[in-house]
């Protein structure tokens, strides 16, 4: 996912407010209860994030109008693969940045922002892995969330693609491309997570949708992660750490690429 402009800006305030509501401390989908499903508050020595993947096909129904939905095809790798959203820590953000950089990042101007300087190999596996790169999701990312932690660019978003890489690999990302088209419930998905990252991993994500012409469209999947995600080896360990949730949407379509 991917902002550009007011529905941008207002699609990635979503998400950032059930970030907190996910981990106990806040909300990332806009208009979510963070009084509902919160798990207790972390302690200080605890680190939280949010690692927000897409169901891009539904996404893109929902925002035809976006750079990276005007562009995307049946055969590209958000149509049948979960996408970059990106990895959201809680209670930091727009560490050392310039006033006037922040305006422009929270007017949603996002390609005004200075390009990522990350190399080659990097940017070309985030543009496929990370469709809001058309719309200058990665600039967003990293001004908001990228400048808390340590590491360079290309570290932080090598991070969110390997754990990309081994959601897809896992029994979720081989549900979601089982049932594109049809219709997933709460009890598969968190049955997928748990087959893939241990009991109980899927008490730690909430699934988003949104009501298209009747149809409830799954857009995407936000998962609790607690500790040091810069040098974890696997998202197990990490999704076991966090705190529960509530899943929120029961179910939904893993929509085909191109309806919008």
């Amino acid at each position: 996912m991917v902002r550009f402009c007011k529905a941008i800006s207002g699609s990635v305030a979503g998400i950032l407010a059930a970030l907190t509501l996910l981990l106990g401390s806040g909300a990332f989908a806009a208009g979510e209860d963070a009084s509902k499903g919160a798990p207790p508050a972390s302690s200080t020595s605890r680190t939280d994030y949010v690692l927000a993947v897409s169901w891009q096909p539904g996404f893109c129904e929902t925002r035809p109008q976006r750079k990276e939905c005007e562009s995307q095809t049946a055969e590209r790798f958000d149509a049948t693969n979960l996408s970059l959203h990106g990895l959201w820590p809680l209670r930091k953000s727009y560490c050392g940045v310039a006033a006037e950089a922040r305006a422009t990042d929270r007017k949603g101007s996002w390609l005004e922002l200075p390009k990522l300087a990350m190399a080659d190999d990097t940017a070309a596996r985030l543009l496929i892995a990370m469709p809001g790169v058309q719309s200058g999701l990665d600039r967003h990312q990293w001004l908001r969330s990228g400048t808390c932690q340590s590491g360079s660019v290309d570290d932080y978003f090598s991070v969110q693609l390997r754990m990309l890489e081994e959601l897809n690999r896992s029994a979720v990302g081989a549900l979601f491309r089982q049932r594109v088209g049809a219709e997933l419930d709460e009890a598969a998905i968190k049955q997928a997570f748990d087959q893939s990252f241990g009991a109980g991993a899927g008490d730690r994500v909430r699934m988003r949708c949104q009501t298209v012409q009747g149809r409830s469209i799954i857009t995407g999947l936000t998962i609790g992660l607690t500790g040091d995600v810069m040098k974890a080896a696997s998202l197990g360990p990490l999704i076991q750490a966090a705190g529960t949730t509530e899943f929120k949407c029961a179910k939904g379509i893993a929509d085909t690429a191109g309806r919008g």
